[in-house]
């Protein structure tokens, strides 16, 4: 059973698409790394992730609960932060 799922998570700034339909699922004690140069959308999808920025698309689900528009703080207490 995935801990954390991230489905189609976009976001764009005017006309620059910086994270685009990011999906992926990790069961409790997995790792995933991001890799990318810069500008590739990394740190924004870190903030997407821990509520510094809201998506305008797609779902962020933590032990089935859903994060995206929760405020970063409660997001933070639930465990995700940088």
């Amino acid at each position: 059973m995935s801990l954390l799922i991230v489905s189609q998570l976009s976001k764009a700034f005017g006309g620059v698409r910086a994270v685009n339909e990011v999906s992926f699922e990790l069961a409790q004690g997995e790792l995933l790394a991001m890799i990318g140069p810069n500008g590739a959308g990394k740190s924004t999808c870190f903030n997407l992730l821990n509520g510094q920025l809201r998506p305008d698309r797609g779902s962020v689900r933590l032990d089935g609960e859903e994060l995206a528009g929760l405020p970063p703080r409660t997001i933070f207490r639930r465990g995700v932060g940088r």
